[in-house]
């Protein structure tokens, strides 16, 4: 079982719920800020930890050798803390998926497989496993879902064009995906950027379906 945080949301009768996803090496710890700054008083926030120790922080699979096994290994245990969301009071599709770096890729995983809608994706500073072969295991339900997925101009760890081809292929493949671009290198981007994830979680739940 991954190791979770619970941060409710300021209105306590909201069943809205952000799951979020931390980058290579980083942990839950390091987007305990993050309710405060998207400033959104009826949504919880489950923070949770990678699986696996990464020089004092986690990772969610393997970079530099075989990431697959490490992303099926993951994307198993999320779909496990996703089965235990009604436990808690929360519906998948009441939920928004949130993932920065390592967790936008596991982000898009969870948003592209997994069986149940959500609310909505959103994945920061990230990139696809195998978008070719994610496109041909999508679930039933995987182009009704609604991403968002954004990048820096200048990220020197994930060069932009690269995932530009990424998102490219799999918008030809059926995937619903809202695209933004800011001047930033492998980070958030301050209020710019969050007021665009803002603005689409507010637009998610406002418009479902």
């Amino acid at each position: 079982m991954l190791e979770t945080d619970l941060i409710p949301a300021q209105e306590v009768a909201s069943r809205r719920l952000m799951i979020v996803l931390h980058g290579l090496g980083d942990s839950m710890e390091g987007f305990r800020w993050l309710p405060g700054e998207l400033g959104l008083p009826w949504l919880n926030y489950l923070l949770v930890n990678a699986p696996d120790d990464y020089f004092g922080g986690y990772s969610w699979y393997d970079l530099y050798e075989q990431p697959e096994p490490g992303i099926v290994r993951s994307r198993a245990l999320l779909t496990e803390l996703l089965r235990d969301l009604p436990r808690r009071g929360f519906r998948v599709g009441d939920t928004v998926m949130f993932g920065f770096s390592q967790g936008c890729l596991m982000t898009l995983e969870m948003g592209a497989r997994h069986p149940e809608r959500f609310a909505a994706c959103v994945g920061i500073s990230g990139y696809a496993h195998a978008p070719e072969t994610l496109l041909r295991e999508l679930s039933p339900v995987a182009r009704e879902q609604r991403f968002l997925l954004t990048h820096g101009t200048r990220d020197p760890l994930l060069p932009i064009a690269m995932v530009r081809r990424q998102v490219e292929t799999l918008r030809r493949g059926g995937l619903n995906i809202e695209w933004h671009e800011f001047e930033k290198e492998h980070t958030i981007a301050g209020e710019a950027e969050l007021a665009v994830v803002r603005n689409f979680i507010e637009r998610a739940y406002t418009h479902p379906g």
